[in-house]
């Protein structure tokens, strides 16, 4: 399993700190050995749970110029149209995506563009499905102009959980469609704003996988993924 450059760190202290306190428990209480032993055992898991939150999966992308690929794994939980401030300042249709501590928390880019717009907000940590996280948690605000169709905006937002959101994009930066753009550690959402007459493919509830997932269909008027 191939462990994600975000996670190698964190895992590498993680397992330091959680050895030198086994030692210290078999050293000098070594008369609780069914106490040392549970404690090794809860070690074992805790790891293995950050493990798992860091693993970086292979992915056979799927990409296509009119269509919008789910940037991260996770479930759908808003499809609604909104008035978005930050950019657009008008109605967008949103989608946003809830990826719990057991997803991937890679985000890669749903569509193929330049970065047209990039913005860092420091905010609070509401719990991500809140309908308040999009404006007031601590976030990043992308907006790409697609190689085909209009301006697409996403956004990394923190939840009760994450306590630190990697980006890997800047303004005038080219993307291409599935590569990664970020990391959101332990827990959180990613929102995205698209005209309203854009054709959604995905339902409230359905699971995501980043990179794979077709999320909506931009209206360009040239010919379609779906036929």
């Amino acid at each position: 399993m191939k462990i994600h450059k975000e996670g190698r760190r964190i895992l590498f202290f993680t397992l330091l700190g959680l050895l030198i306190i086994n030692v210290a428990l078999h050293i000098f209480n070594a008369s609780h050995p069914t106490f040392n032993k549970i404690f090794s055992v809860i070690s074992g898991i805790i790891f293995l749970l950050i493990l798992q939150f860091f693993r970086s999966p292979f992915r056979n992308l799927i990409t296509h110029e009119d269509l919008i690929i789910a940037p991260a794994d996770g479930k759908v939980v808003v499809i609604e149209d909104v008035h978005e401030p930050e950019f657009f300042n008008d109605v967008r249709k949103q989608i946003s995506i809830f990826m719990s501590p057991i997803n991937v928390h890679i985000t890669r880019n749903p569509v193929s563009g330049t970065v047209k717009y990039f913005k860092y907000h420091p905010g609070n940590y509401l719990v991500a499905w809140h309908p308040k996280s999009s404006t007031k948690n601590e976030r990043t605000t992308v907006v790409v102009t697609a190689d085909v169709g209009p301006d697409i905006l996403f956004r990394q937002i923190a939840g009760a959980m994450a306590r630190r959101i990697v980006w890997y994009v800047k303004e005038g930066d080219e993307v291409s469609q599935g590569e990664e753009f970020g990391f959101i550690k332990f827990g959180s959402r990613v929102d995205i704003f698209v005209p309203v007459d854009t054709e959604v493919k995905v339902k409230i509830g359905q699971k995501t996988k980043g990179g794979q997932t077709v999320i909506a269909q931009l209206k360009t008027g040239g010919g379609s993924f779906f036929g």
